[in-house]
């Protein structure tokens, strides 16, 4: 009986060193740090993915696990010291991946990861850059181009629309070059926005004939050809078919949504028209 007794406790005490052990490896601290980010524990779950840096530096686990930690406790939007620092480790963390003999899932979803912080801290060509990269990787991902198409609509329609606010039009008028102020104002944005409208045009095309069904692209579609339009200045003819082919997009949009709707509801949809 006393050997029975003892040969347990042995045994047990083998088991809690074999634990201890594996608790301090970073493997262990792996475990530990899934756990506690399935449980959203999130602080928890950065400390023990920053032992298991710690433990193996090489670990590109680790430091994959380690930044989708601190993305998880970045709050987008949030301008604050503590905030801001938890971005910054997410994305020095996403960068040794980056940079690290990876995997091409590892890779595209580090490249998301940095853009999308990049997006929340309205660092949009930093974020355009790090969506370009993941498209790169997985050319064949729609959401990532439409990433792209939707930050060129943001770089180009915030400066028209301060332009215009300077010059005082209304929302219904368009840049006129009968008057110099204006004329200046348009010849600097198309030199400013005329590219970034282009690439946006294109990624989006390319985002829906990935998706053809992909309504938000072609409301995105709708709003560059907007832009697009107002930086006609000199050519009466082109804005007006800019302004046709938005709309346009707005009514395959519409049709889209229509076709979705009435799935749901059990309905056969109708083709939607072929996007030009």
């Amino acid at each position: 009986m006393k050997k029975t007794v003892r040969s347990i406790a042995m045994a047990l005490t083998l088991f809690i060193l074999v634990a201890a052990a594996h608790a301090q490896s970073s493997a262990g601290e792996l475990d530990l740090g899934v756990a506690a980010y399935k449980d959203s524990r999130y602080d928890e779950a950065i400390q023990h993915f920053q032992k298991a840096v710690d433990l193996d530096s090489g670990n590109v686990k680790a430091h994959m696990y380690l930044a989708t930690a601190c993305l998880g406790e970045y709050i987008p939007g949030v301008d604050s010291e503590d905030n801001n620092a938890i971005a910054e480790r997410a994305v020095e963390h996403y960068e040794h991946v980056l940079n690290s003999d990876s995997s091409l899932e590892q890779k595209v979803n580090s490249a998301k990861g940095i853009a999308y912080v990049y997006l929340n801290s309205k660092k949009f060509e930093d974020s355009k850059q790090y969506y370009q990269m993941a498209s790169g990787f997985d050319p064949k991902d729609p959401e990532l181009h439409y990433s792209i198409g939707t930050i060129d609509w943001t770089l180009s329609y915030q400066p028209r629309m301060e332009a215009r606010a300077i010059l005082g039009l209304k929302p219904e008028e368009h840049l006129n070059p009968k008057y110099s102020d204006q004329k200046n104002a348009c010849d600097e944005l198309r030199a400013k926005n005329w590219a970034s409208i282009e690439e946006g045009i294109a990624s989006l095309n390319k985002a829906i004939q990935l998706r053809p069904d992909y309504d938000d692209a072609m409301a995105y579609m709708n709003l560059v050809y907007r832009e697009k339009a107002d930086l006609e200045c000199d050519d009466p003819a082109a804005r007006a078919s800019d302004l046709k082919t938005a709309d346009h997009w707005v009514d395959l949009t519409l049709a889209v949504k229509k076709a979705k709707a009435e799935k749901n509801r059990g309905f056969a949809p109708p083709t939607a028209p072929n996007p030009q």
